[in-house]
């Protein structure tokens, strides 16, 4: 819908199919990551005659580069809003439109027989197409509406087709095969991307048509801004990162990164590793051949995921009534039962479970038909439990990111959402390089072998490499998630403390220099990591 300037008293209340049509922006936000950090590491390593760490730098450098063009596309799609694009096309919807015909370039991805540089190129091309979506998109819910329980309505919507999009992407590889035969073939990966790529236009398509961005004033009509001097614009990108920066002065942020980067980490090392674990370890002395063993991965990718969609329904009342440290608690304890579970099948590999896999063709829901619950049991439970706690997971950063404006707001006397997310991005990002990067590198240098491309069965692995697999895989995220929960561990945003602190923000903005109540003071004091004599800009 077009971008109309007609003023700040203009509010366009969304209907459903607005929420829906922004959330299925996340087909793509989630989808595309799910597809990649699920399969691409595998795909390289099982049908391209690339190295672990080959793939791992594949998948890591372009992230390094994305720490770097989101906050700056973020930046410059906020300064568009006073040009004649912002105006006539909008400040957000020129960098999804330019997206569309450029992301079935995804399909790319998935063609084999090619070199490490080309897929290196491809994906940074598309990552930062991806990103051009991304960014903007992200920021639309937000200039839609400013109510609060309309602001939930869209992040439920969104949550949902994210969580679906990535029981598809795990989904897919198995239906392929089933329906289209070529179980060995490479072309079940690439008819995949072709989906995917076609599935990514049409939901930007829907995101442009059923968004709108923030209406201008009276104020913004009536004067244009003086265009910046090249001595400003030189200055731009030093005055962005050092805005991106001082967000972590905030105590209550930097323990919400902890909590993001230690749950989201450990969903990067486990997806990376994942395939080859199945392939290496509870695949291995079954002689299943390359297209049992994906559906196999497959079949226990898509259960994973629905635990996952399961878990954030639950998680939303969870964060409500314990708050959120509770909630990573919960979740951190599911996936690290998860983990144990698949140790204790590598340390005991369980009598008959090679024969009763054998048995089931490729065909995991046999094993109730067949009760076979043994094998059922390694196959279905250690996955439930990591889905159940990484939905969770993955809910909780965004519960919490909601509130912290407010925090920062409270020491600056400013309202800058835009920079958390920037800053946000920038942080995963780096951080998923070095993630990825490693794990390539850990299984590469524990002696891991690439299955060449023509083969139909995967090549047995030496004892070193598959214990590597076996502890990046267990020991990585479990890792993560407890420097996570040991950074974030006097961590006390919940629902009566953030209405203590709005309640101080309302004061200070009135020109209180003291607090009502010792009691708030320290509450502010503890979320903010300032004295409260040094708020609300005060301590700069």
């Amino acid at each position: 819908m077009a971008n109309v300037p007609t003023g700040e008293t203009a509010y366009r209340k969304p209907k459903w199919y607005n929420y829906w049509g922004w959330g299925s922006g996340d087909m793509l936000g989630a989808g595309a990551q799910a597809v990649i950090t699920g399969w691409l590491f595998y795909f390289f390593t099982t049908f391209c005659d690339l190295s672990a760490v080959e793939a791992g730098m594949i998948l890591g450098l372009p992230r390094l580069l994305e720490a770097i063009t989101c906050p700056l596309i973020g930046y410059i799609s906020d300064n568009l809003r006073h040009t004649w694009i912002g105006r006539k096309i909008g400040r957000r919807k020129i960098f999804l439109m330019i997206t569309i015909p450029l992301l079935p370039s995804f399909v790319l991805l998935f063609v084999t027989g090619q070199n490490f540089w080309y897929y290196l190129l491809v994906f940074i091309f598309f990552e930062f197409v991806y990103t051009m979506f991304l960014i903007p998109w992200e920021t639309l819910a937000a200039e839609m509406t400013k109510d609060y329980k309309e602001k939930a309505k869209f992040a439920g919507a969104r949550m949902i087709i994210a969580q679906t999009s990535a029981i598809l992407a795990s989904y897919l590889p198995k239906f392929i095969i089933d329906n289209f035969g070529g179980a060995d073939s490479p072309n079940t990966f690439l008819i995949m991307a072709a989906i995917f790529g076609v599935l990514f236009s049409l939901v930007v398509i829907l995101v442009v048509v059923f968004s709108w961005e923030r209406p201008y004033t009276a104020d913004e009509l009536a004067h244009q801004p003086e265009p910046p001097s090249l001595k400003t614009a030189a200055m731009i990108p030093v005055k962005m990162f050092g805005d991106l920066f001082s967000t972590l002065r905030l105590k209550a942020f930097r323990q919400h990164i902890s909590i993001y980067l230690g749950g989201y980490l450990s969903q990067d090392i486990f997806n990376t590793a994942f395939p080859i674990f199945v392939a290496t370890v509870l695949a291995a002395g079954a002689m299943m051949s390359k297209g049992d063993t994906t559906t196999m991965i497959s079949a226990m990718m898509t259960v994973m995921y629905i635990a996952q969609l399961v878990s954030v329904m639950v998680a939303i009342q969870v964060v409500i009534k314990t708050g959120p440290t509770m909630a990573y608690r919960i979740a951190i304890s599911f996936v690290i039962a998860s983990l144990l579970l698949f140790l204790a099948f590598y340390l005991t590999q369980p009598a008959n479970f090679a024969d009763g896999l054998a048995a089931l063709n490729g065909d995991l829901f046999m094993t109730f038909s067949q009760s076979n619950f043994g094998v059922a049991f390694w196959l279905f439970v250690p996955i439930i439990l990591a889905g159940l706690g990484r939905g969770t997971l993955n809910f909780v950063p965004w519960s919490v990111y909601n509130y912290l404006p407010d925090v920062d707001e409270a020491v600056t006397g400013l309202r800058r959402e835009g920079i958390f997310a920037g800053v946000m991005t920038f942080t995963r990002k780096a951080a998923q390089s070095l993630a990825l990067v490693a794990t390539g590198w850990l299984i590469d240098a524990g002696g891991y072998v690439p299955t060449p491309k023509e083969a139909t069965e995967f090549i047995p692995q030496s004892a070193d490499a598959v214990h590597t697999i076996v502890a990046v895989m267990i020991g990585g995220p479990a890792l993560m998630m407890l420097i996570g929960a040991w950074l974030s561990w006097t961590f006390k945003l919940n629902a009566k403390t953030h209405a203590v602190l709005v309640h101080e923000v309302e004061r200070l903005r009135a020109g209180a220099t003291e607090p009502e109540t010792p009691e708030s003071g320290k509450i502010v004091e503890d979320l903010t990591g300032w004295k409260y004599s040094t708020l609300w800009g005060r301590g700069r």
